[in-house]
């Protein structure tokens, strides 16, 4: 990471977002003290992230991106093996509670290898919040998982913030993304973006035009060559059209106006639109 800097309110959802080798899992681990850092410094929980990583462990739950838990053993014993590893005092209603609030009482004896990509998400979740942490850091915690799943995940990560947990979340998913309050865009190990997430296309500063219709393909390969177009972008049966001069966009795709195989319509840029102009004004400095 090159000079990375990131304030996270607490109780809020931050999301991380960025390419794969950009950066998001590195600055995980040091947030939790599993890396430290090479220069710098930082709080985390009011603790120096470089000297008092043994105390911000006790108080962060970490959901890697692959499932760490034993496959050889049931739901069950998996939590209550890492309960006894944060010595929590009334272990097994504690054990118990955490079954319960997942979804998990009806599978606890289930050996946690046997279990689809959805249920292995709740057990490592349950596993994360089993010591009542301040700070829940997750790692793609959705790759791989049904929509369903994903749904109701982000249902119950809700409810953890509404009750005063600060929740840091990499996710390559844009959908996902929206329910952030926060992203921090990162790419190659810097930081282009940190904002509410509801402003970021509007920092960006770009402007769109959607088009439908039968012509996408001969309209996408003519405004690719235009200079006053900075971005084409299918989006199913759609076509996005953006640029940050809506004048000179607008003048680009006047021909095409009029023209009764294709409807127009000027709409506000998204989070996809938004970061793949940013992507396509970096560059990748490990190449």
């Amino acid at each position: 990471m090159n000079n990375f800097d990131l304030t996270v309110p607490k109780g809020s959802i931050y999301g991380f977002l960025g390419p794969n080798g950009s950066g998001k899992t590195t600055t995980i681990r040091m947030i939790c003290g599993l890396l430290t850092p090479n220069a710098g410094s930082g709080t985390c929980l009011d603790w120096d992230v470089i000297k008092q990583s043994e105390k911000i462990k006790t108080q962060v739950g970490y959901m890697t991106q692959k499932f760490s838990l034993w496959e050889d053993l049931t739901i069950h014993e998996n939590l209550d093996f890492v309960a006894r590893t944060y010595e929590i005092p009334e272990r097994p209603g504690r054990v118990a509670e955490a079954l319960d609030t997942l979804g998990l009482s009806a599978r606890s004896n289930q050996l946690a290898g046997s279990l689809s990509g959805g249920w292995k998400q709740r057990l490592a979740l349950a596993a994360c919040m089993i010591h009542d942490p301040k700070l829940l850091l997750l790692d793609e915690p959705t790759a791989g998982v049904d929509p369903k799943a994903r749904r109701e995940f982000w249902d119950t990560i809700h409810d953890l913030a509404d009750s005063g947990v600060t929740i840091l979340v990499s996710t390559h998913y844009m959908d996902e993304a929206a329910q952030c309050d926060f992203i921090v865009y990162i790419a190659y190990g810097r930081k282009l973006i940190d904002a509410p997430s509801a402003e970021i296309a509007k920092r960006v500063g770009l402007h769109t035009w959607r088009a439908e219709g039968k012509r996408l393909p001969e309209i996408a390969n003519m405004l690719k060559k235009d200079p006053r177009v900075e971005q084409v972008a299918r989006f199913g049966t759609s076509l996005h059209i953006s640029g940050r001069n809506k004048a000179a966009l607008r003048a680009a795709i006047a021909p095409w106006h009029g023209k009764s195989d294709v409807t127009w319509r000027e709409q506000e840029p998204g989070l996809e639109e938004a970061f793949i102009h940013l992507m396509g004004e970096t560059e990748d400095n490990f190449q």
